[in-house]
């Protein structure tokens, strides 16, 4: 089934007020796919969406057909999970340059307001729906409509994945999704990551408490103690590029662990898989964090500048 077919489908039987979904294939690409039309009753705003295998849809954020019935209008989106908050969501360039549905909207919609616009499409003849391009007015025609999924596709790809390859170590192989499988493919291997030889994970009576450390402005990715001077190091991960926005992250954190556990040397390190140049800037002011790049072997190499 291509696109154009699945949306056809779709919009059909949500006008038909059909719940059923068993029809509907589990896989798109590679990417996990679910439709919903409501359970019990028909929903205000039936949906399709695609994820990745660490994702689902009521905790985490993914591409998504919204089908806002009463508008008339579907919504090909970057969505953002209402039912639980995801620790990541979609790269700064989604969140600061995307308009929200409600907003681009203009009025209060039913749900998923505040998930991204990709592209609008307005809907005619319900029963054998045909697409509009909703700022335009133009139809929309088959490729065109294969082509906008294919970019959100690639989109969400570039930002959940990175593949890790270590053909003498099992635990590195395969496909990491999000920052999460990252967070504790380092835990996990802490001995034999060159973070391990200078830092000591935080353990007590047996538990680990370095991974998440919690805090009353959100958790720590990894917090952990120099072995030389016993001061704390807060860590920060992302699994692609990072920017600027992280340094600020981190020095939430570091404001933190200097107030609250009265470390006032506290250091910060950010892991990325690459950076850009206002990382660079950002870092000549803060003479405390450092940044390392992973590569796909996962050592860790301390970048420098340039």
């Amino acid at each position: 089934m291509n696109t154009k077919d699945l949306l056809v489908k779709f919009l059909a039987q949500a006008n038909k007020g059909d719940l059923k979904t068993s029809e509907y294939q589990k896989d798109w690409n590679g990417f996990k796919m679910k439709a919903s039309f409501g359970m019990g009753m028909a929903a205000r705003v039936p949906w399709i969406a695609f994820t990745v295998p660490e994702v689902t849809v009521s905790n985490g954020y993914y591409p998504v057909y919204l089908y806002y019935k009463d508008l008339d209008v579907l919504i090909l989106a970057y969505g953002i999970s209402e039912t639980n908050e995801f620790k990541e969501t979609w790269p700064i360039d989604v969140t600061g340059g995307c308009e929200t549905i409600k907003a681009a909207l203009g009025k209060n919609v039913p749900r998923y307001g505040d998930s991204f616009v990709f592209k609008a499409y307005k809907v005619e003849d319900k029963q054998n729906p045909v697409l509009r391009d909703y700022v335009t007015g133009e139809f929309v025609n088959e490729k065109e409509i294969e082509s906008d999924l294919e970019q959100i596709l690639k989109v969400y790809q570039q930002a959940t994945t990175f593949e890790a390859y270590n053909s003498t170590s099992t635990a590195s192989q395969g496909v990491f999704y999000l920052e999460k499988q990252l967070e504790d493919f380092i835990i996990q291997n802490w001995d034999n990551t060159s973070l391990g030889k200078e830092f000591s994970l935080i353990t007590k009576e047996g538990v680990l408490l370095s991974q998440q450390y919690r805090t009353d402005i959100g958790p720590i990715d990894i917090l952990v103690t120099d072995k030389k001077t016993g001061g704390y190091v807060v860590i920060e991960l992302k699994k692609n590029q990072t920017s600027d926005d992280t340094v600020g992250q981190v020095a939430r954190y570091m404001g933190w662990v200097q107030d609250k556990l009265g470390d006032e040397n506290v250091r910060g390190i950010i892991i990325a898989q690459s950076f850009d140049k206002k990382l660079e800037y950002a870092l000549k002011l803060i003479n405390r964090v450092e940044v390392y790049i992973y590569e796909v072997d996962f050592r860790l190499k301390e970048f420098k500048g340039i």
